[in-house]
């Protein structure tokens, strides 16, 4: 995989129940289970962002940037796997609802007119993950962490 190339990916966590201070958005309180989180990597970057957030899950003495960062950042949160394909078009939205579902309101979508990118699910999402990303015709990377 090129992650010089520009595409879409979605972040699995794995956590405990707690609550958590999410910069200036305030509380929230995350369910004991997973949380995926849909993210763009349009940017100069490209998908090398995916590598930005497996490092940040490693190194936790950072400060946050985006709201996907305070989950990186928390001790209830572990990142485990990470989704990711190359896409030329603006695909996170489109794939947030495909996913759909329990989702925590205002999270990660400041930039669209989305209700979130951050959703849950009691146990681990990441065959229905890669079915979505397949269901639009992407190629998933699939990184278990």
């Amino acid at each position: 995989m090129d992650f010089s190339e520009k595409g879409v990916y979605c972040l699995i966590f794995e956590n405990r129940g707690c609550t958590l201070t999410v910069g200036q958005k305030g509380e929230f309180s995350f369910r004991e289970g997973f949380h995926i989180y849909v993210g763009s990597a349009l940017g100069p970057g490209g998908l090398k962002r995916v590598l930005r957030h497996i490092a940040l899950s490693r190194d936790r003495d950072r400060n946050p940037r985006w709201h996907v960062d305070y989950l990186h950042l928390g001790p209830a949160f572990n990142l485990v796997s990470a989704v990711c394909a190359p896409a030329s078009d603006r695909l996170e939205c489109i794939l947030a609802c495909r996913i759909g579902g329990d989702s925590v309101p205002g999270f990660g979508c400041t930039d669209c007119k989305c209700g979130s990118h951050l959703f849950y699910r009691p146990d681990n999402p990441l065959p229905e993950l890669v079915r979505a990303f397949e269901d639009l015709g992407l190629s998933a990377f699939v990184f278990k962490i």
